[in-house]
């Protein structure tokens, strides 16, 4: 049995609408593994959340009142 951890590779959500026959999601991992033998091999998969922009809230302008 692997004693080190695999590694997580980050891919577009499309890649994983595509790959979905033959992926499945795991809660344990937080990530898509292969189907039948994703506990022991293979790639593990996560959706691409990385270059997300954080929410800034707009800057108001003040009115000006004449």
């Amino acid at each position: 049995m692997r004693s080190e951890r695999r590694t997580r590779r980050y891919v577009q959500r499309h890649w994983l609408t595509l790959l979905w026959p033959v992926m499945r999601y795991s809660n344990s991992r937080n990530a898509y593994v292969l189907r039948g033998v994703g506990r022991r091999v293979g790639p593990v998969l996560r959706v691409e959340r990385r270059h997300m922009t954080l929410y800034r809230p707009v800057e108001r302008r003040r009115r000006v009142i004449a």
